[in-house]
């Protein structure tokens, strides 16, 4: 803030905004630098449905996928198995496999917790992406 002394009319008071413009633009900048670097949320991958005249192809039957049951029992594909065996499973299936992808199917009723145990033993063993299927994506809606 400056003061100007003198002159006819005594002691005027005048604030200075060039210093305050200064601090804005400086914090306009930093924001504009940070935002692009925020952290995002999980990228959510969901299968998408054949067209009805099409018939499924290998890659289609190759696609893994792992339930989790309302009584937390879990499934990949059509193989029963448990907490303990899902990783090393896992790591079986994707050895010999470039893209490492699966899908998460989860009860209603499930609690979500549930499901991340699933997602977090798959990234566990690197797997790059998991998605989710929902009740409307299996219906083919």
């Amino acid at each position: 803030m400056g003061m100007a002394v003198g002159g006819q009319g005594g002691a005027v008071a005048n604030i200075n905004m060039t210093p305050m413009i200064d601090v804005l633009l400086v914090l306009i900048i930093i924001f504009m630098v940070i935002t692009p670097l925020t952290p995002k949320g999980l990228e959510a991958l969901v299968p998408q449905p054949a067209p009805p005249n099409q018939q499924q192809n290998d890659a289609d039957q190759r696609t893994v996928v792992v339930s989790v049951a309302k009584d937390k029992s879990m499934m990949i594909n059509t193989e029963p198995t448990d907490e303990n065996k899902l990783g090393p499973r896992l790591e079986e299936i994707f050895k010999t496999r470039a893209e490492r992808l699966i899908f998460v199917k989860g009860d209603p009723d499930l609690e979500f917790q549930d499901v991340a145990k699933v997602i977090d033993i798959a990234k566990g063993v690197g797997i790059d992406k998991v998605g989710l299927m929902t009740p409307e994506m299996e219906a083919g809606h």
